[in-house]
């Protein structure tokens, strides 16, 4: 029997399995039963929780069973999951992606702060065209790629069913998440975001650490800068340092365990 357990950080969900020992193997297309909405448990994500050299370690894959580098909603709701289940002390420690090593701060109950590592962005103007508009945008770099681009209404965007196109399309050979970003009257943002591999998502941690760092570009905001940031699925807070690192903070919850052998 392969037990595994259903959360999300802001609406953005993820089934979670724990194997310590990294005995469990899971392919493509059983990611892909699982995390489907229909006939699966229906999430964004799959993450197997294991332990590589005495560390904490997040293996982690898209929806359609691609892995992907970091997963900032993802890596909250592992860590809530081990300090709740008493595999981990609360407090601050670190998780292994295969973008490097996050320490996180972690308390027993409430929202969790994770250092996402330096933001970049990668010179050169990008267009990206969704529902027969065009914007132009930021390449940002997150340890993953992102494209960020900027509107005064995001009902313009559509319904995101299909990946809008991005240009120049060398950019991104293995896909990119495009965040869609409009600026609040007070200060905010509200944003919706088409992650690849996935589709559009409630939320996404690296996303909004890709949008808090152009939306600092775009207003010529100086470092260091924080931002409360909107996706549908919740709030989430940013703060980009004076050396372009962002601290991620916001809630993770575990809804219900589940059973996985009819899936796989």
């Amino acid at each position: 029997m392969v037990k595994a357990t259903y959360g999300h950080g802001t609406h953005n969900d993820f089934v979670l399995v724990f194997d310590e020992s990294d005995e469990l193997k899971f392919s493509q297309e059983q990611i892909k039963r699982i995390c489907d909405r229909k006939t699966g448990v229906g999430s964004d994500g799959f993450i197997k929780i294991v332990k590589k050299e005495g560390s904490w370690f997040m293996d982690y894959s898209n929806a359609d069973g691609t892995q992907a580098e970091m997963c900032g909603n993802g890596i909250r709701v592992m860590a809530r999951y081990l300090t709740d289940r008493k595999h981990q002390m609360s407090g601050i420690y670190a998780i292994n992606t295969r973008d490097g090593k996050k320490f996180l701060a972690v308390p027993e109950q409430g929202d969790i702060s994770v250092n996402m590592g330096q933001v970049s962005q990668i010179p050169g103007e990008i267009i990206v065209e969704v529902n027969s508009n065009k914007y132009r945008g930021f390449n940002i770099n997150v340890g993953n790629p992102h494209a960020v681009v900027f509107t005064d209404d995001l009902t313009l965007i559509g319904d995101l069913k299909s990946a809008p196109i991005v240009l120049p399309t060398d950019q991104y050979l293995d896909g990119v998440n495009v965040e869609f970003v409009q600026f609040l009257d007070n200060g905010e943002i509200m944003m919706r975001v088409h992650e690849r591999g996935v589709g559009e998502t409630q939320s996404c941690g690296t996303g909004t650490c890709a949008v808090a760092f152009a939306a600092s570009i775009e207003k010529n905001k100086k470092l260091p800068s924080k931002w409360i940031i909107n996706p549908p699925g919740g709030q989430l807070i940013v703060e980009i340092d004076a050396h372009s690192n962002a601290t991620l903070t916001g809630p993770a919850e575990l809804v219900r365990d589940i059973e996985l052998d009819k899936y796989l």
